[in-house]
């Protein structure tokens, strides 16, 4: 993530986690951007949490050109990135202003039962994983909440567009207004019911 997203990001889960409720990031990798929700949410007195089933996303599978051989854990053949995100956390010192939420977003969003002040959508790219990302989570952003979406890119030569489709799904619900563009990151406002 570019400097820029990264401090976009950071003022929205500051904004998110005043609300007085948890973050919530899907898409936790190796725990960069699960920093700047913590220290925001330590910083408001609320918990960060993050989803993910810690295997990768499509194009860091071997043979794709975001790969990492070193997060592979040698004895079951797989990514594994919980270990590297678990030191990430100890390094920063925000361990225990997290919970790490492992497994497949749509799942765990099924048995979360509470409201957010801010969710960020930086898991799976294919159509199927960022639809249940947002249908998953959207619902629980409180109004006045925060969605964030990263990646979005409306021209296809620059990217995917699974992440902008669920992007403009959502303005066009009526049930998020666009306050903030940063690149590739959008982040939305809870201004009605819905998705």
């Amino acid at each position: 993530m570019p400097e820029g997203e990264g401090l976009a990001l950071y003022a929205a889960a500051v904004a998110g986690a005043a609300l007085g409720l948890p973050v919530l990031e899907v898409g936790t990798y190796c725990g960069r951007s699960t920093i700047l929700l913590a220290d925001a949410a330590r910083a408001a007195g609320v918990t960060a949490l993050t989803v993910d089933h810690h295997r990768g996303s499509e194009e860091q599978q071997p043979g794709w050109e975001y790969h990492d051989p070193t997060v592979v854990d040698p004895e079951v053949g797989r990514m594994d990135t919980l270990p590297t995100f678990r030191r990430t956390l100890h390094a920063a010192g925000l361990e225990e202003h997290v919970v790490a939420l492992v497994g497949r977003s749509p799942q765990v969003a099924a048995v979360w039962g509470g409201k957010l002040g801010f969710v960020f959508i930086d898991g799976g790219h294919t159509d199927e994983h960022a639809t249940g990302d947002y249908e998953g989570w959207a619902p629980h952003v409180v109004e006045g909440g925060l969605l964030v979406i990263h990646d979005v890119f409306p021209d296809p030569e620059d990217g995917g567009q699974a992440p902008y489709r669920i992007h403009q799904r959502a303005l066009a619900s009526g049930a998020f207004t666009e306050v903030s563009v940063t690149e590739s990151l959008r982040v939305l406002r809870r201004t009605g019911p819905g998705i």
